[in-house]
């Protein structure tokens, strides 16, 4: 039986991984990069440790992560001062039908906790959930599966008892490895075969969560 619901924050809650994916490419390319948005679907909910070695690995040894990624978060954090940021379709009413059940519910994301609050505060979301695990909080983050397991634990459930609510396959991977029950509400891009084996269903939007959980938690 379900008893907890994991959710990952960029591209699943919050319509951030468009804009993640604007400034990756304008900072890499002011630093004279050709980052193209497919090299950043690569990278999408990926740990620093994970995502610097694979964009090295692109772009060669003497890319720049740590500088390139401090411009694109400059640059970001400026458009979301000015014109702010959109939740995710059907956010609201699986939010609303969680609290009403009585089940738990944990954030899980590769974002900071600074960031992470702002986010969720400014879409009104915060307080939904019972715990967050953010990426400065675990040494091995996504595809690794400590975030899922440590979110789990958080909550006080075997991962096996929780539902994983992902946009990206890197994150899918992350929530398999934990023995979570991963669901893909696609955002930039539909699940692979690789990706849908791993997977316990697929929504189009978040709203369609409630349908698995009615069926699981009976």
């Amino acid at each position: 039986m379900i008893k907890g619901i994991l959710f990952d924050m960029d591209g699943l809650m919050v319509d951030t991984e468009k804009l993640l994916s604007r400034f990756w490419c304008e900072s890499a390319r002011s630093f004279g990069y050709p980052m193209t948005p497919e090299h950043v679907l690569g990278i999408r909910s990926l740990a620093a440790k994970y995502s610097e070695p694979h964009l090295k690995g692109i772009f060669g040894e003497d890319f720049d992560y740590k500088a390139v990624r401090a411009k694109r978060i400059e640059l970001m954090n400026a458009f979301i001062a000015e014109n702010g940021i959109e939740k995710k379709k059907g956010l609201d009413e699986l939010l609303e039908y969680i609290a009403a059940s009585g089940l738990k519910c944990a954030v899980c994301t590769a974002t900071d906790r600074e960031r992470t609050a702002r986010y969720l505060k400014s879409v009104g979301v915060y307080d939904y959930f019972d715990e967050f695990v953010c990426g400065d909080m675990i040494a091995n983050g996504k595809p690794e599966p400590d975030t899922y397991l440590v979110g789990a634990q958080k909550l006080g459930l075997d991962p096996a008892e929780c539902i994983a609510l992902e946009d990206s396959p890197n994150g899918v991977t992350s929530a398999y490895r934990a023995g979570c029950k991963p669901v893909m509400i696609p955002d930039l891009s539909q699940p692979d075969d690789e990706t849908r084996a791993k997977l316990f269903g697929v929504c189009d939007d978040l709203s369609g969560v409630i349908a698995i959980l009615e069926r699981e938690c009976k």
